[in-house]
């Protein structure tokens, strides 16, 4: 009766360690595949996240290029338009200024 029990209960201890064993290496098999999965959804995130910075970096390089040619346009526009009025007010001014003098050279005259 000892040995049957003793056989019965090695017998039971074998089918655990079998199973338990196969348990891990379904747990272990599932840990591979999720890692799988989780590596490719990586990469895939990776390259996504490149594609869209490069976008981002070729569209404020042509905005920047054409905020920096208008700017340009603009201060060239500008600084012709000052220097137009920086003119007219010289000659407007010196034409003032020599009718002054011509009153005082006139008064002095007197």
């Amino acid at each position: 009766m000892k040995k049957k029990l003793f056989a019965l209960l090695a017998f039971g201890l074998f089918a655990i360690a079998i199973n338990a064993q196969e348990t891990v290496k379904q747990d272990a098999k599932n840990v591979g595949n999720a890692i799988q999965r989780g590596v490719k959804a990586t990469g895939k995130g990776v390259k996504n996240g490149a594609e869209w910075v490069g976008d981002k970096t070729r569209k404020g390089a042509k905005a920047t290029k054409t905020g920096v040619k208008n700017g340009t346009k603009w201060v060239g526009q500008t600084a012709t338009k000052g220097a137009t009025s920086v003119k007219n007010v010289a000659v407007k001014e010196a034409g003032a200024v020599s009718d002054g003098y011509k009153d005082v050279k006139a008064d002095f005259k007197k």
